[in-house]
């Protein structure tokens, strides 16, 4: 019998539209692309207007199949892929793969997956967008061409496998610059005053000095600052005047989706790609016993603050029922337009409000509900009142050129923050009652020295906001970005803070030298406006392609046949001789970082580790040789000193036991192929047993397991954790 199909990206989306759609309709899923450019070579014909040439991705040929047999019995196709420029070339992909079957193939979008949206979806099918295929496709040209042309470039002055990427090269330029503004920093010595005032019933509160002569004060050292506390203290305190005033906190506007990445990290310690995996969940739907796959979230990937009338309506009548009419901010809301935004989206937002994460609770895991709640959270604080504070401002006179302030506010009507409160935990300091002309008595007054700091390092928080203030990427590549840069080593992080690696400063140095144009940051965010009116339909795209691939081609024309002078120039001569032959040692860069190397290759092949092998007081089992310590591929090792001619290798272990029950295995300190360091068993493979976390001897005090694992956040600092009972001790 003919029913209609449809097609969407993933299982747990197919599951939860199905539950709306009923009868009548089969739905199955791509598993997302079903086409790419192939793998193994460019897949770009230049000449021929920069024409692509698509091949089944790997993997796809049964679930292609299986969509060819269910077209076969159906009458009509709508092809439900997200509503993004990549969900667009999906369904225009399928659109291309299934139209041999002459049937009438649609395409349908929705914000969110409930049934009022899907109903009204399949109510109105439209044809593919061919402005948004177009722009997908020309950033997925930019971004081959820029890998399968500047990448191998970076294999002959490297090492092969090294890639460059056109926008996360720009990201890796954003931390690189700033670790050298941080190195050339030169600190500045500053001194501040403040201390502690009394009234004459002797309550207290605190005052700085605010000016000097009418102007700020510019303490450069201990002598200014004793010169200006004796001054102080030499003259009599008196109130000069006291304003007070009331003062609107508004609330922020609902999440978007580099907003919502940022207070994830903040507030719940997610990475961006975390937080993606999470929301992408949430959006497709989530199991709620008798309910059924429900989607608690709108679509996550937007760079607009704008909600539809029926979310602000139900938002309304939500908090007008939970918390009282005053809860409600005055008319309409509407919330700034965010810069170089498209607009095509709602904010992120929960599907109904009236569905509160205490809810849900029992039915979504620890990450699920933390990161709903905190969208659920946002979404009604948006649209509630501001907080009201009471401010008060006293000026205090110390003489005829001395002026101190102290400043004190209360909350007077918490507004939003009754929904979402304050990531900080710091208390509102209010002032005593005081009287212009009051005199008042210094209970302290001291001078503080302080040093100018230096930019900070990046968080993935505060580079993607960079990213999206420089118009670098969009909401879909956000985290892509600063994951990506981490898997190919550039980048590591360390707490929160992202620091290049030597081999990410190398490469980035490489590319500004060779490149500079192609990954200029304006350069770069040009490019995503062209894209942005391919999309419109405003632009061609092969043109968009065409002003990105011309530059290029002038630069990698001013790089042919020196590739190997750059190599040279990146190979720093050292000290240390060639056992070999005697000749100087150079430094190369290899697979596992940077190596000592005789210059005479390939006549003479002597290599050592760069840094100088850690002896061990052992022998080695096998040969009686010396055993040191050695970093591979997968991390630190111990191995015999007379490699190769003895391969005796062995693990380097924390001194703990496995704790899978009869393992009898050494827990050890290894690294994935991509450089992350994790903890493993020493009986792999027979031993499964892994940890992201390192383990520690310590007992848990709790529920005494054999070990608590170390745990690092930005709220916490670093602590020991039980990873069976959750018992935290402080470190």
């Amino acid at each position: 019998m003919d029913h209609v199909l449809v097609v969407v990206e993933s299982p747990a989306k197919a599951r939860t539209i199905k539950k709306y759609l009923g009868g009548g309709y089969v739905v199955k899923a791509s598993v997302g692309h079903i086409r790419d450019l192939p793998e193994r070579e460019l897949g770009i014909d230049v000449d021929d207007g920069f024409k692509p040439q698509y091949v089944t991705v790997k993997g796809k040929t049964k679930i292609m199949a299986e969509l060819r047999r269910e077209a076969s019995k159906s009458s009509t196709i709508f092809l439900a892929t997200d509503m993004d420029r990549e969900g667009e070339a999906i369904a225009w992909h399928l659109k291309e793969v299934l139209q041999k079957s002459k049937l009438p193939i649609k395409r349908i979008i929705f914000n969110e997956i409930t049934k009022n949206a899907i109903e009204e979806a399949v109510a109105n099918p439209r044809d593919i967008d061919i402005d948004k295929v177009n722009a997908q496709q020309a950033r997925r040209i930019l971004d081959r061409l820029v890998g399968y042309l500047i990448s191998p470039v970076l294999w002959k002055i490297f090492y092969r496998g090294l890639s460059a990427g056109r926008v996360q090269s720009v990201g890796l330029r954003l931390i690189c610059e700033r670790e050298e503004e941080i190195r050339r920093f030169t600190p500045v010595e500053y001194w501040t005053i403040e201390g502690i005032l009394a009234t004459a019933a002797g309550k207290e509160f605190s005052a700085k000095l605010f000016k000097i002569d009418g102007r700020k004060p510019e303490i450069p050292d201990k002598a200014k600052a004793d010169e200006i506390l004796a001054a102080i203290k030499g003259e009599t305190l008196s109130v000069a005047d006291v304003t007070e005033r009331e003062k609107l906190r508004h609330p922020q506007p609902p999440f978007i989706t580099s907003s919502m990445q940022r207070e994830a990290a903040g507030r719940l310690g997610f990475s961006a790609k975390k937080t993606m995996l999470v929301a992408q969940q949430l959006y497709e739907g989530v199991e709620l016993g008798p309910e059924g796959a429900v989607g608690l979230i709108s679509y996550m990937r937007t760079d607009s603050t704008r909600l539809s009338d029926e979310a602000q309506r139900q938002g309304v009548d939500f908090l007008k029922a939970t918390f009282g009419s005053d809860m409600v901010a005055v008319g309409k809301k509407s919330f700034k337009k965010v810069k170089l935004a498209q607009d095509a989206h709602e904010a992120v937002r929960p599907t109904d409000c009236s569905r509160t994460p205490d809810a849900v609770k029992q039915f979504l895991g620890k990450d699920q509900l933390a990161l709903y709640r905190l969208i659920w959270q946002r979404f009604l604080a948006s649209l509630a009142a501001p907080a009201v504070y009471r401010v008060r401002e006293v000026d205090i006179r110390a003489g005829a050129r001395y002026l101190l302030r102290a400043n004190g506010r209360t909350l007077v009507k918490p507004g939003f923050l009754a929904i979402m409160q304050d990531q900080s935990e710091e208390q509102d300091a209010w002032l005593p009652d005081l009287a212009r002309g009051e005199t008042l008595a210094t209970r302290n007054l001291d001078a503080a020295q302080h040093f100018t700091e230096p930019p900070p390092r990046y968080t993935e928080a505060s580079l993607i906001k960079e990213l999206e203030e420089k118009g670098i990427g969009r909401p879909s590549t956000y985290a892509t970005i600063v994951g990506v840069i981490q898997a190919r080593d550039y980048v590591r992080k360390k707490a929160v803070a992202l620091y290049p690696t030597d081999l990410g400063e190398q490469v980035w140095r490489t590319l500004d030298g060779l490149f500079r144009d192609i990954f200029e940051v304006d350069f770069t965010a040009r490019m995503e406006l062209e894209l942005d009116k391919v999309d419109e339909g405003k632009d061609d795209w092969r043109d968009v392609v065409k002003l990105f691939y011309e530059p290029l081609t002038v630069d990698l024309d001013a790089i042919k046949g020196k590739r190997a002078e750059l190599k040279k120039q990146l190979q720093e001569e050292t000290e240390e001789v060639c056992a070999n032959c005697g000749k100087k040692l150079v430094k190369k860069w290899g697979k596992n970082g940077q190596f000592l190397a005789c210059p005479g290759f390939p006549e003479c092949r002597y290599t050592r580790p760069l840094e100088a092998d850690e002896a061990i007081d052992r022998k080695c089992p096998k040969c009686g040789g010396d055993l040191v310590f050695r970093n591979g591929r997968f991390g630190r090792f111990i191995a015999c000193k007379k490699y190769p001619a003895c391969k005796y290798t062995e693990a380097v272990t924390l001194g703990i036991a496995c704790p899978v029950e009869g393992c009898g295995g050494q827990i050890s300190e290894k690294k994935t192929r991509r450089g992350k360091i994790f903890y493993g068993c020493t009986n792999y493979p027979k031993c499964t047993y892994a940890s992201w976390d390192k383990p520690t001897a310590q007992r848990c005090p709790s529920c005494s397991k054999a070990y608590l694992v170390e745990k690092d956040s930005k709220k916490k600092g670093r602590f020991l954790k039980c990873p069976s009972c959750r018992h935290e001790v402080p470190l």
